[in-house]
C-alpha cells in the first residue's frame, strides 16, 4: 500500500562570522526580532546556493560557504522541516544592509554581548552562537551531496 508523501520544507541558514562579530538581520516579520540570515530553499535550488542567496537578500553581504555546523530535522504529524546551518565568511568588506526592504529591516555585525541585549527570534540562537565562538566543529560541505546514479 502506497504511503502519502510527507510535505517537507528545506531551509538554509548562515552563521557568518567576522572575528568576534556575527552577522545578524532584523526581520521585518516576527516582531522585528533578530536572527541569523536564512530562508527557504526554492525548487531546483541547491542548499548552499540558497544560503548564499538568502544572506545577500537579507543582509546585503556576499559570502563564501565554509562548511556546515549542523543539520536540524523537525517533524509534526502532517509535515517536516529540515534546516541546514552553514558556516560562512564575507567575501569582501561590503557593509551590511542599512535600508529596510521586503526581506529585512537591517543587518549588523554584532558581538555576543550586543546580541544578548536584542530580542531574538529563536530561544536557542544565543547558545548556538556561543558554541560557535567556543569552537563548534565545522563539517565539510561534502556531507551534503546530490544522489548518486547507479
Amino acid at each position: 500500500m502506497a504511503r502519502t508523501p510527507t510535505p517537507t520544507w528545506f531551509f538554509a541558514l548562515a552563521i557568518v562570522r567576522l572575528g568576534p562579530r556575527f552577522l545578524l538581520c532584523q526581520e521585518k516579520k516576527y516582531g522585528a526580532s533578530w536572527s541569523i540570515p536564512g530562508g527557504r530553499v526554492e525548487p531546483g535550488e541547491q542548499l548552499a546556493d540558497a544560503c548564499v542567496r538568502e544572506v545577500m537578500e537579507e543582509a546585503g553581504i556576499p559570502v563564501t560557504i565554509d562548511g556546515i555546523y549542523r543539520i536540524e530535522h523537525a517533524t509534526s504529524p502532517d509535515r517536516a522541516r529540515v534546516r541546514v546551518v552553514f558556516a560562512a565568511s564575507p567575501k569582501d568588506d561590503t557593509p551590511p544592509k542599512s535600508v529596510a526592504d521586503e526581506e529585512s529591516l537591517q543587518a549588523k555585525w554584532l558581538t555576543l554581548e550586543e546580541i544578548a541585549r536584542l530580542p531574538m527570534r529563536g530561544s536557542d540562537l544565543r547558545m548556538l552562537l556561543q558554541r560557535v565562538m567556543d569552537g563548534m566543529p565545522v563539517y565539510p560541505l561534502e556531507i551534503i551531496d546530490g544522489e548518486m546514479s547507479v
